[in-house]
């Protein structure tokens, strides 16, 4: 497995993303050298010249040259080119979400086992520095209740999976990682403005023995934002996954001032800014995955946690499905007590 000065690591699908995996590994010690392919030949050949990468014109031949692979392809793509790397013996880091549905997603994993490959997935939260310092913090760990809001600007190339499957994924997995696997209820509301998925979404649910947890995600919105709030005993924990940063607010003080006129109100807190330091997620995440070829330990996100990732994004989007589905409220008249009624029944 690879040459004696590293691995040769292959991308596939040089859009925006495959890119930036393109220059990353160009970076990295232990890559001997590193391939691309993508449909579009021209756009593999840009690409590959930028960054010192050797432009493929052949997906096979790709994957007989190459050690290890990052697909970065649409999503229903996924599963082919997947299981086309491990029956060649090349492990693989696929960009989240693992596929498009639960069956493909399993049938990655079970691949995975089977030709003794390394699986991960593109989960590029997991490795933000403003994560890995929000798990240093006590009151972090025990929360009462979470908040997490991941919201864009409407971007026309990127619709080929909804909202849930493109923004609200990332923080399902985070959430699931940080507090626990077990959801015990789970209530989703969704709707469509810029196109026929759903664009807007919104998750409440509680983890067994954590806290109350709101997702939401929008592709429609004129700002962009990562943010994470937790409400702990006695703090109040914000994070901004975008900007790097993280507030926590402490012993909150009321303050009453009387004239003649009116009382004032103010509040005092204790604010403390922790340090986050300056570190490119989506290096840390690639150089996780040729650690786990090179060592043969096991990836920081597995499949198995991209398979979880799937099962409760799809979960989302059919509880969004069966609600729009339901009937229309009627006028305000008898009719509503009797469909009332019979709905209690």
């Amino acid at each position: 497995m690879g040459t004696r000065n590293g691995f040769r690591v292959g991308v596939i699908g040089v859009g925006v993303m495959g890119e930036r995996h393109t220059r990353v590994y160009s970076t990295l010690p232990g890559v001997a050298s590193v391939g691309v392919y993508d449909a579009d030949s021209q756009r593999a050949r840009r690409v590959a010249a930028q960054y010192g990468a050797r432009a493929f014109m052949s997906l096979d031949a790709l994957i007989d040259w190459a050690d290890a692979i990052s697909v970065v392809t649409p999503t229903q793509s996924h599963v082919e080119l997947a299981l086309r790397c491990m029956r060649s013996g090349v492990h693989v880091l696929v960009e989240k979400p693992l596929a498009e549905s639960v069956a493909h997603s399993e049938t990655i994993v079970r691949a995975g086992q089977e030709y003794g490959c390394i699986v991960q997935v593109g989960h590029i939260e997991r490795f933000n520095p403003t994560i890995a310092q929000l798990r240093l913090i006590p009151q972090a760990k025990k929360p009462l209740a979470v908040t997490i809001r991941r919201m864009s600007p409407f971007d026309p190339r990127n619709t080929t999976v909804d909202v849930i499957f493109d923004l609200m994924i990332h923080d399902l997995d985070l959430a699931l990682d940080l507090y626990g696997p077990k959801i015990i209820e789970m209530q989703a509301y969704g709707l469509s403005a810029r196109t026929n998925a759903i664009d807007h979404a919104v998750l409440n649910f509680s983890i067994h023995g954590g806290p109350l947890v709101t997702i939401v995600a929008s592709r429609v919105t004129e700002q962009k934002v990562r943010h994470i709030e937790i409400v702990a005993d006695g703090h109040y924990i914000e994070a901004d996954l975008l900007n790097k940063r993280i507030s926590i607010h402490r012993h909150t003080t009321p303050h009453y001032t009387a004239t003649s006129d009116a009382v004032t109100y103010r509040q005092e807190s204790l604010i403390e800014q922790i340090h986050v330091p300056a570190v490119e997620p989506l290096a840390l995440e690639l150089d996780n995955f040729l650690t786990c070829i090179r060592t043969g330990t096991r990836p920081i996100v597995e499949g198995e946690d991209g398979l979880r990732a799937v099962m409760y994004a799809t979960k989302v989007r059919e509880l969004i499905d069966a609600r729009a589905a339901w009937p229309q409220p009627l006028a305000m008249s008898g009719a509503v007590v009797q469909e009332g009624q019979q709905w209690a029944q």
